[in-house]
């Protein structure tokens, strides 16, 4: 299919199928920014409040070249697609701003360590009473109840606690956390898939309720079935970069890179061995069946080794790729980044900063041919929608002026 036969039908006067709904998002670092962001790229109006100094998102580098004041990688990657309102939460004019902002709101994502909202007077009960039929979602480390639920509750942590890091890295390597946020990423996508399923049973039936999201469970959710074969006391080793089913599937040197490639089905690999010239193994019991290749993963490894170390990547991926097996190149960001595929697919937008830079960020994922998605709108400054925002909520300068003085709005 073509990109514009997928997109014939596409209303680019709409910002996306979720338009018309408002997000409070009161959050820091990336779990709760990562729902927020899934939710703005939905078309949600999301407004981010944080301290005057902003959150710590902010500050993480590396910073992206030539913007000026420096722009984090960070915060112009999860911030986007949102507007930033200043408020210290902390005092009484922030608190009631932040009240009267819930009010005109769907949803309140937030991501501290549980209880801190309610000790400010925000927490899921203070908001119902104001908003009854709000969504309100929770993203922590350890949950809202259990043993461990007011532990700090970090991405690493998460990983470490499931078992995930127990399983990551090579086979006779040290476990290995992932390099990306990985626990932050999936609860906030499940904060936001819970948060659209909560809004249909809000439609419904006029209910709101309170979402608790837990890194640690994103993360068990996520774990493909190893939480269920440590509860039965199977254990599953590391495997690294293979598959204790399948072989070969791995990274294999080349020329000029690395290529993975996988044979999970015998008929793979009899395709495999007459693209390698080997006929003869296709029909070699000890290689044609799955459980007897895995018993001679190191052999099936070395012959296929041996292969694509005589061969370029670009060579290698033209011959596995016509007989219909699955192989990729194992590439870098930067590769990726100019990937024709990757462009084809929107996924770097072009997207001008404050400071005036134009800058490539990465877009959403999902596709919609009715609705498209994209980054409509630059990560913001701290406080660059103060104005905008408190002045929809109906605020006169007189008011405004009352609130700073009394600093509902930091310093």
């Amino acid at each position: 299919m073509e990109k514009a036969d997928f997109y014939r039908e596409a209303d680019r006067d709409q910002i996306g199928p979720m338009a018309g709904t408002r997000v409070l998002e009161v959050t820091t670092t990336w779990a709760g920014p990562m729902c927020g962001c899934m939710l703005g790229d939905l078309g949600a109006d999301v407004i981010k409040v944080e301290l005057a100094e902003g959150e710590v998102a902010r500050r993480l580098p590396p910073y992206l070249d030539g913007t000026d004041p420096p722009i984090s990688f960070a915060h112009a990657t999860v911030n986007r697609n949102k507007r930033s309102l200043r408020l210290d939460l902390r005092t009484d004019g922030g608190r009631r701003v932040a009240l009267r902002l819930a009010e005109r709101s769907d949803v309140l994502v937030e991501n501290f360590r549980a209880g801190a909202l309610a000790g400010w007077g925000l927490g899921y009960e203070h908001v119902r009473a104001v908003k009854p039929d709000i969504v309100y979602v929770s993203i922590t480390g350890f949950g809202q109840f259990g043993p461990n639920h007011d532990r700090v509750g970090y991405d690493p942590l998460a990983q470490a606690a499931s078992g995930f890091i127990s399983l990551n890295g090579e086979r006779d390597g040290p476990p290995v956390k992932a390099p990306t946020f990985l626990a932050d990423d999936l609860a906030g996508l499940h904060g936001a898939v819970c948060a659209l399923a909560a809004l249909h049973h809000r439609d419904r039936t006029g209910e709101g309720q309170h979402i608790d999201v837990a890194l640690l469970d994103a993360m068990l959710f996520q774990s493909d079935g190893f939480l269920t074969l440590g509860a039965l006391g199977t254990r599953y080793p590391r495997m690294g970069n293979e598959y204790i089913f399948a072989a070969p599937a791995r990274i294999f040197p080349c020329k000029d890179g690395h290529v993975y490639l996988g044979v999970l089905l015998d008929s793979h690999w009899k395709a495999l061995a007459e693209v390698m010239g080997r006929p003869d193994l296709a029909e070699d019991p000890e290689y044609a069946i799955t459980t007897n290749r895995v018993g001679h993963r190191d052999e099936v490894n070395e012959i296929v080794a041996v292969w694509c170390a005589e061969r370029p990547v670009a060579q290698v991926i033209d011959e596995i790729g016509r007989a219909g097996l699955p192989i990729a190149p194992v590439q870098t960001y930067e590769q990726a980044a100019s990937d024709p595929h990757v462009q084809a697919r929107d996924m770097l937008q072009p997207t001008m900063q404050p400071d005036g830079t134009t800058i490539p960020i990465t877009g959403p994922a999902g596709k919609f041919s009715r609705t498209p998605t994209r980054v409509r709108s630059a990560a913001p400054d701290t406080g660059q929608h103060d104005q905008e925002i408190l002045a929809e909520l109906g605020l006169d300068g007189e008011e405004i002026a009352a609130l700073g003085a009394a600093g509902a709005f930091g310093t």
